[in-house]
């Protein structure tokens, strides 16, 4: 659930689309989980480093909108040390 306004998802629910069993609130867009994109945070070895890479189903509460994905709300975590 995306809210509008902050363009943040301020909720994750368990829906069957039809708005006649459950209308979406106004000022929000529902999309389903599990087929958008999120950049989350993963550990490339090549580099190595952390880089925001595009994972499926992945988009939690808190994360940004960008209109093509979500976006972690996560700061880049420490190096790992090897």
């Amino acid at each position: 659930m995306i809210n509008q306004s902050t363009n943040v998802v301020d909720n994750v629910c368990i829906w069957d689309g039809n708005p006649d069993t459950w209308p979406p609130p106004a000022g929000y867009l529902l999309l389903v989980q599990a087929n958008t994109l999120a950049l989350v945070w993963i550990w490339d070895k090549v580099i190595p480093d952390w880089v925001l890479a595009p994972q499926l189903g992945q988009g939690q509460i808190g994360f940004a909108w960008n209109g093509i994905e979500c976006v972690t709300n996560e700061p880049k975590p420490d190096p790992i040390k090897l």
